[in-house]
């Protein structure tokens, strides 16, 4: 993968990320340590919402947690061409609508969902606001893998909503799925097994890029998270999978250029 930059997506593409947090203040403090984020606040109208920034362009956004209680995750949203046209594709292939398409004004329409499998993802609908202007370089998004039990009803899934193809190959005793989007691979998927605990829910993982995945990971014990995977090599790189000090977990991973 190379670094882009991005003025657009295309309809099917994962193209943004958010954090919702019980702690914003404390996110904001640890991400612009960690990837030299420059965190903004977009005022009281959006809810506190903030936007993180590198080298003046957007690459993640975090907001304030809106119901107590509920855990700190990462969010990953997937263009669309139509908000509405989606939800009901959605619905009709087995999932939930957990917020309804809402404009969010001078910027696009977003909605959140559930795959059959209950893995939550969001759609958004580009307005003025396209998505990650950044990617694939250190501190932005580099990739987005769904971690699920049911493979074959996710498959299903994601091709009726979004026309993503299934491409499976072996890879270190499992069988590792590429999404496609037409010729492109946009997204992965890893099958849930016996060693994954078995009140583990099916959830969306996304992974930031950087420069050394043990330096990150040193970094992010420092400043209060924790380590859920240690660094490890696979094909495409070295990577890892942390947690920010609320809890909330994502993936870094270091790219092997050639």
């Amino acid at each position: 993968m190379t670094e882009v930059e991005k003025t657009g997506y295309d309809p099917g593409t994962p193209c943004w990320v958010d954090l919702t947090t019980p702690d914003i203040d404390g996110a904001a403090r640890f991400y612009s340590e960690l990837f030299g984020w420059e965190v903004i606040d977009q005022g009281s109208e959006y809810g506190g919402y903030r936007m993180c920034q590198l080298r003046g362009k957007p690459v993640a956004g975090m907001g304030p947690q809106q119901q107590p209680g509920m855990p700190p995750t990462w969010t990953s949203y997937v263009a669309v061409a139509d908000a509405n046209v989606t939800t009901k594709a959605v619905t009709a292939a087995g999932g939930q609508v957990y917020v309804e398409p809402m404009e969010v004004p001078g910027t696009g329409t977003m909605a959140i969902y559930a795959d059959p499998g209950g893995a939550v993802f969001g759609g958004w609908q580009p307005g003025p606001f396209t998505g990650a202007a950044l990617v694939n370089e250190p501190g932005t998004l580099s990739w987005n893998e769904l971690v699920t039990r049911h493979p074959d009803a996710a498959a299903d899934f994601y091709h009726a909503v979004f026309g993503w193809s299934a491409n499976r190959q072996p890879m270190d005793g499992i069988e590792y799925t590429t999404w496609q989007l037409g010729d492109s691979p946009i997204a992965g998927m890893l099958p849930m097994d016996e060693r994954w605990p078995a009140e583990a829910p099916p959830f969306w993982v996304i992974y930031f890029a950087v420069s050394g995945t043990d330096d990150i990971v040193a970094s992010a014990t420092r400043l209060g998270g924790t380590v859920m995977q240690e660094p490890t090599d696979v094909p495409v790189g070295r990577f890892a999978v942390v947690t920010d000090p609320a809890g909330a977990a994502f993936g870094v991973i270091t790219l092997n250029r050639e």
